[in-house]
C-alpha cells in the first residue's frame, strides 16, 4: 500500500482511505452518478442494509445525491447550512475560537432586532455576566437608574431600595467625614450648624406651645371617648420623653434650659 501511494504521488492516509471507502461498497451496490465523497460520507453507516438502500434513494426532491446530503443522514455538519439549526451548528464550529467568538457577539449585540428576539431570562443572564466586573457593574447601573421608569422597578424591589438608601447615607457620611478632615472653615460651619441646630429647637418649641394653646381651648367643653383619651396620653408620653432627653446633664445649657434657669456666666464674661 506504501508502495502504491509512492507510485501514484498520494499519501499513504489518502490511498488507505480510498481502500477503506471501496471495501464498504462492494461493486453490486454502486450507483452510476454518485460522487466518490458521496460514497466516503455514507461508508459510515454501521447497518449494511441501510447503507445500500440509502444510495439508491437519494433525498426526497433531488435528482441526486450531494455532499451535504449524505453529511445530513449521519447528522454531521453541512458545508452549506440550509435549516435554522446548520446555520446555528456552523456559527457555534467558526466561534470556537475565543476571540472570533467575542467579536461575533459584540457585533450581534449591537443589532436590536436580534436583542428583541432573545429571552428576557437570556438577557439577565448576558447582563449579569458582562457586569461581574465592579467598576462595569457600577457603570451599567448608574445608566439604568437615570432612567425614570427603570428606577422606579428597581426600587419597587425592598433590598435594592434599602440597599440604594444605606449608600446614600454611607456617601454622605464619607462626605462630612472628609470635609472636617480636610477643610480649613470646617470648624466654622460646625459652629454654624450647632446654632442652626439650636434655633431649630426654639422654632419647636416655639411651635409646639403656640400648636397646644390652639387646640386645648377648643377641647375643654368636650368628653373624650376612651380611644381618643388613649392616643392623647401616648401622644404626651411621647412629648415628655422628648423633653427628658434635654434634661440630661452632660448638655449644661440643656439641663438648665429645661429647668428654667440659665448657667452662670463666669467672672468677667
Amino acid at each position: 500500500m506504501t508502495r502504491l501511494a509512492e507510485d501514484i504521488g498520494l499519501k499513504y492516509s489518502t490511498v488507505n482511505n480510498a481502500r477503506w471507502v471501496a471495501s464498504r461498497w462492494p461493486k453490486e451496490h454502486r450507483q452510476a452518478g454518485v460522487p466518490f465523497t458521496v460514497y466516503r460520507i455514507l461508508a459510515s453507516v454501521d447497518d449494511e442494509d441501510e447503507r445500500f438502500a440509502a444510495v439508491k434513494s437519494p433525498p426526497k426532491g433531488k435528482a441526486r445525491w450531494t455532499a451535504d446530503d449524505a453529511s445530513r443522514v449521519l447528522g454531521w455538519q453541512v458545508e452549506n447550512p440550509v435549516s435554522k439549526q446548520e446555520k446555528i451548528s456552523a456559527i457555534h464550529a467558526l466561534a470556537q475560537d475565543e476571540e472570533v467568538a467575542a467579536v461575533v457577539t459584540t457585533d450581534l449585540l449591537r443589532r436590536p432586532s436580534i436583542s428583541a428576539h432573545v429571552a428576557v431570562e437570556d438577557r439577565v443572564r448576558v447582563v449579569e455576566e458582562f457586569t461581574r466586573d465592579e467598576s462595569v457593574a457600577a457603570t451599567v447601573t448608574t445608566g439604568l437608574l437615570r432612567r425614570p421608569d427603570v428606577a422606579f422597578k428597581a426600587l419597587s424591589d425592598d433590598t435594592a431600595r434599602h440597599q440604594v438608601n444605606h449608600a446614600q447615607v454611607e456617601r454622605g457620611r464619607q462626605a462630612r467625614e472628609n470635609f472636617e478632615r480636610t477643610s480649613p472653615v470646617a470648624p466654622a460651619v460646625k459652629q454654624i450648624n450647632r446654632t442652626v441646630e439650636f434655633l431649630g429647637l426654639v422654632t419647636a418649641c416655639h411651635s409646639f406651645v403656640a400648636a397646644a394653646g390652639r387646640a386645648v381651648p377648643g377641647l375643654r367643653d368636650r368628653q373624650l371617648s376612651e380611644d381618643e383619651q388613649v392616643i392623647v396620653h401616648q401622644n404626651i408620653a411621647k412629648v415628655r420623653a422628648t423633653f427628658s432627653e434635654l434634661r440630661t446633664p452632660h448638655d449644661s445649657w440643656a439641663f438648665s434650659a429645661a429647668r428654667g434657669t440659665r448657667p452662670r456666666c463666669r467672672a468677667g464674661s
